[in-house]
């Protein structure tokens, strides 16, 4: 059947009307999607077997390392309140490991097409894989340091002083915190995971010990993971008289470490806009 006159006229306005009409979602959609979005990467994040493997070695290497520097270093006087940060540092490194995979095997796998053209909205995208690392962060830092503190206690140290200790506790899990979302933000800039890992790891172990011998203590403040171990309870090898007296405050340093998570982050969301998810 062939329409004309005015009722003709009519359906085409309205099909006109259809097609030019812009896609828009309420913020309830937002948030559905968001909270949908976080589901599905909360299950990728934990049955990914890498991510079982971190938390163990943050299991098993807490205990072992607080108990050993424990019970073999007799040269000083030890306490639980400071022994149990002493493996943080490595937890922190897997923490940011676990940040890369969230979207490094995204790309390995050839999941990160599906996900964008599940939620095209690649905002949601970045800020589920930002709460979903920082959740992630959050877990392994606090696995660490209940294996860190239950070591040193099992070795029979005693418990030390306790005033100051929530508060070192809730820095250090900052630190493991942004840890992953830093990693994550390596990750979304990399799109390798080898590649992203193994810069984190060199950076994070040698790079940055390297650049303590020869850079002023001035300057050697400012990069990230010393900023970031400066945030727990123990003196490291770094310190020295004249480093102590030009020292960050821990809100200090834990705003550097911000501001090197949130380039990362920023420069990796600009980039998961501008790529081809392949």
């Amino acid at each position: 059947m062939t329409i004309t006159g005015a009722g003709a006229d009519h359906t085409a306005s309205a099909l006109t009307n259809t097609e030019h009409r812009p896609a828009t979602r309420s913020r309830g959609g937002d948030a559905a999607a968001v909270l949908a979005t976080l589901r599905s990467d909360w299950i990728k994040a934990s049955t990914v077997r890498a991510n079982r493997a971190i938390l163990l070695l943050a299991l098993a290497g807490g205990l072992a390392v607080s108990w050993a520097v424990a019970t073999f270093v007799t040269d000083e006087v030890l306490v639980v309140s400071e022994v149990g940060f002493y493996w943080t540092s490595v937890t922190s490194m897997l923490a940011a490991i676990g940040g890369v995979l969230l979207f490094g095997s995204e790309v390995q796998h050839g999941t990160l097409a599906a996900a964008v053209a599940a939620r095209p909205a690649r905002w949601i995208i970045a800020l589920s894989k930002t709460l979903t690392a920082a959740a992630l962060g959050l877990f392994v830092g606090a696995v660490g340091l209940a294996a860190g503190f239950g070591g040193a206690a099992l070795a029979g140290l005693d418990l030390g002083a306790t005033s100051a200790l929530p508060a070192t506790v809730g820095w250090a899990l900052l630190f493991t915190t942004l840890s992953a979302v830093l990693g994550l933000g390596i990750g979304m800039i990399v799109r390798h995971s080898t590649a992203a890992i193994s810069g984190v790891l060199v950076w994070g172990f040698v790079i940055e010990n390297l650049f303590g011998l020869f850079l002023p203590v001035e300057v050697f403040r400012f990069l990230p993971f010393f900023a970031g171990n400066e945030l727990l309870a123990y003196a490291n090898d770094f310190d020295t008289p004249e480093s102590l007296a030009v020292a960050l405050t821990r809100p200090e340093s834990a705003l550097v470490f911000v501001g090197y998570t949130a380039v990362a982050l920023t420069v990796g969301s600009v980039l998961l806009y501008r790529r081809d998810t392949d």
